[in-house]
């Protein structure tokens, strides 16, 4: 991997790491305000589960391969 492309991951690893804490926020407000929205609050888990799998590829693809 080129290091224009490894700038453009670690990037794009920020910016997906800042929108998994802003759900994270906002599932525990919607879990906390009355009357709870499932429906919305069921979306909001799924979509913070596929930005952590996102995350955890991209951090996967960044570790450099160790020869063994």
């Amino acid at each position: 991997m080129d290091p224009e492309e490894e700038a453009i991951l670690r990037e794009k690893l920020v910016e997906l790491k800042h929108e998994h804490k802003d759900l994270d926020d906002i599932i525990d407000r919607l879990a906390a305000a009355q009357p709870v929205d499932f429906l919305q609050l069921t979306r909001m888990k799924k979509r913070k589960l596929t930005l952590k799998d996102i995350i955890q590829r991209i951090e996967s693809d960044l570790l450099p391969d160790i020869i063994a």
